[in-house]
């Protein structure tokens, strides 16, 4: 059982930055790849960004060069940064683990205004 829990989320205007937490409740070296999603009013829910357990990454074509994942392997969390935030970045964002089932968070609101 893998527990997550985000934070960071909140309002933003356009072009401005916030930075997502997603914190483990195991060793995240237990984890084979985290990654973060997102869910807009009516969409699916498409992947942002992951890393795996050796460090690398994969994102989605929307946001390359404007978002970066990273991981500190000490607090068994991982982040996402996301720069120059566009309103259709506006979305739930969830953290998902993957532990041999994928395990979610309970979501993080980011709203950005033009």
């Amino acid at each position: 059982q893998v527990q997550l829990v985000e934070s960071g989320g909140g309002s933003v205007q356009a072009g401005g930055s916030l930075r997502l937490s997603c914190a483990a409740s195991t060793s995240i070296f237990r984890i084979s790849a985290m990654g973060w999603y997102r869910q807009a009013p009516g969409k699916q829910r498409d992947l942002v960004a992951d890393i795996t357990k050796s460090g690398r990454t994969n994102y989605a074509d929307s946001v390359k060069g404007r978002f970066t994942i990273s991981r500190d392997n000490a607090k068994n969390t991982v982040y996402l940064q996301m720069n120059n935030l566009k309103p259709e970045d506006t979305a739930v964002y969830y953290c998902k683990a993957e532990a041999g089932y994928n395990y979610w968070g309970q979501g993080t609101q980011v709203t950005v205004s033009s």
